[in-house]
């Protein structure tokens, strides 16, 4: 009995034939080399050249440009009026995601709207706006300012511009979650005799801790770099209201590069810092809530 000899490769064509996965973009090398040099001509090559600018000041007029009194007030200023509108913003970013998400009323699509009016609001045009209600003349302050509460031309105005422009930040970060939130997960700890806090802290919480603390990032880092709202409000005076901004505008009115750059770099080495170490907690956030659910 005699074996029918086979032709080569019959074999593999009996079997099923691999289909290669079709990409809408061409292949990983030439993409990650496109991503990597478009990230350095947007971001890499104009921080890289910030710091080089620095490079031209020695150690003593590096330290002297960046730890003057006034340069000192004004960070404190900024990023102590950006964590406190950044925190106001996760709580109340939170409510109003909450609202529109949870909630059914007439006008919710004016409010929606009105969330991203921040986005689209020249910020010079908010800070002038928000001047003209807070200062002592306008509606709210003339009724406050009698009482002893001044809330335009010092650090007050500054946190309240801040909250202004951060607010969407939180709302359209948390927002998403909340709406792909399992509702059935609320229902069953009710059933369990949950009560609204304990659901809302144990069930929903760790679901939306990750976008709030990329929210509270975003809003963080929004208000740092703020000037157009803020300069209107601030009074910028200094020692009291001069945000680090505003301190960088100064120095380059008076020809000094050199020293703009150097507050610049020491802005970006804190921002970058903080934002790092804000991700970090937000990933640890992610792998505790998925060692829970597991």
């Amino acid at each position: 009995m005699t074996s029918a000899v086979l032709p080569p490769g019959a074999a593999s064509s009996s079997a099923s034939p691999r289909r290669t996965p079709v990409r809408v973009l061409p292949g990983f090398n030439l993409t990650l080399g496109f991503t990597v040099f478009y990230l350095c001509l947007i971001v890499l090559i104009p921080l890289s050249a910030l710091i080089f600018k620095t490079f031209t000041l020695t150690g003593p007029q590096f330290w002297e440009a960046v730890t003057g009194p006034r340069v000192l007030a004004s960070y404190r200023l900024t990023f102590g009026a950006s964590f406190i509108a950044a925190l106001v913003n996760v709580v109340f970013g939170l409510l109003v995601a909450w609202v529109l998400v949870r909630y059914s009323f007439p006008g919710k699509k004016i409010v929606d709207a009105l969330v991203d009016l921040p986005f689209a609001l020249p910020t010079a045009v908010a800070g002038i706006s928000l001047t003209a209600l807070l200062a002592g003349n306008g509606w709210i302050g003339s009724l406050l300012e009698p009482h002893g509460i001044q809330l335009a031309f010092n650090p007050n105005g500054i946190v309240i511009a801040l909250i202004f422009i951060g607010l969407p930040f939180v709302v359209r970060t948390v927002q998403p979650v909340l709406e792909d939130a399992e509702k059935e997960l609320e229902e069953a700890a009710t059933c369990l005799g949950a009560t609204r806090w304990q659901t809302f802290s144990r069930v929903i919480f760790p679901s939306i801790a990750p976008a709030l603390l990329t929210g509270f990032a975003m809003a963080f880092a929004r208000a740092v770099g703020e000037y157009g709202s803020v300069i209107f409000i601030a009074g910028n005076m200094p020692m009291v209201s001069e945000i680090t901004p505003l301190i960088i505008i100064s120095k380059l009115e008076q020809y000094d590069y050199a020293g703009a750059t150097a507050v610049a770099t020491v802005m970006l080495v804190i921002s970058f810092v903080l934002l790092l170490v804000i991700n970090g907690l937000q990933g640890w956030q992610r792998k505790r809530s998925a060692g829970n659910s597991q």
